[in-house]
């Protein structure tokens, strides 16, 4: 039968997609992998999936992970039920990821407001030390430490408030993730706002994969860096950034 045919069967990929009743059926998590999957586009523990999350859905999804986390106490073999310690425990724990450590994935980027650079300024600019606190991917456990940013401007550049660099920062550091990562991505989101002739950022962190399992070494932190542009280029400008920078780690 010819393809145009009006009788003709859809093409199988269409025959295989639920309709709006069917994905109503669903729990929230799997509609929103769903709108993932079909857009083909990645959600790995450090990606932000906020535009495929609907109204409502955080909510439904807090449920959900409220139901799974009592289901892991249990295997635990933890009583949640004459342990008044634990007793909301698998939904304070629901709330505090999707609300506050994890928030970097299921939120919008904060609003940031830029301006022109009408002064046409062109000194090197510091921002820090900024106080981050993550999830390793690999434990999920928590990474507290410090982000400085360095920017040269150019009389094309984009200014942000300093609030702003801050909100940033906690936006790409509220999820789980490795801290070689979330530094790149921290430095390509300001790379694209302010577009600067050079930007460097360095991250000092505490791992509790190492300070509280494992080895645990309470004294290893991890430094890593990223360096774009004029401080990648001038060996001269690296060194003012990380000299201004020494300063202020007290």
């Amino acid at each position: 039968m010819p393809p145009n045919s009006p009788t003709a069967a859809p093409p199988a990929s269409q025959r295989l997609l639920p309709g709006d009743e069917d994905l109503a059926r669903l729990p929230a998590s799997e509609r929103i992998r769903y709108r993932l999957v079909t857009a083909d586009r990645r959600y790995h523990a450090n990606d932000n999936i906020a535009e495929f999350v609907r109204a409502g859905e955080l909510d439904e999804l807090k449920r959900e992970v409220a139901a799974k986390m009592q289901e892991l106490l249990q295997t635990l073999v933890i009583d949640t039920d004459s342990d008044h310690n634990t007793q909301e425990t698998a939904s304070r724990v629901a709330r505090m990821y999707v609300d506050e450590v994890f928030r970097g994935r299921y939120h919008p980027i904060p609003t940031v407001t830029e301006f022109p650079n009408a002064e046409r300024l062109n000194e090197l600019m510091i921002v820090g030390p900024i106080t981050v606190r993550s999830a390793c991917s690999h434990h999920m456990c928590p990474i507290f430490g410090k982000v400085w940013i360095g920017i040269m401007p150019n009389e094309h550049s984009n200014l942000i408030g300093l609030s702003k660099y801050s909100r940033i920062t906690d936006w790409i550091m509220s999820r789980p993730q490795i801290q070689e990562e979330a530094v790149t991505m921290l430095a390509n989101e300001l790379q694209k706002r302010v577009r600067p002739d050079g930007l460097a950022i360095v991250m000092e962190a505490d791992h509790f994969c190492m300070h509280w399992r494992g080895v645990k070494d309470t004294e290893t932190a991890m430094v890593n860096s990223v360096m774009r542009g004029a401080f990648l280029k001038d060996a001269n400008l690296r060194r003012e950034f990380l000299s201004l920078m020494s300063r202020t780690k007290g």
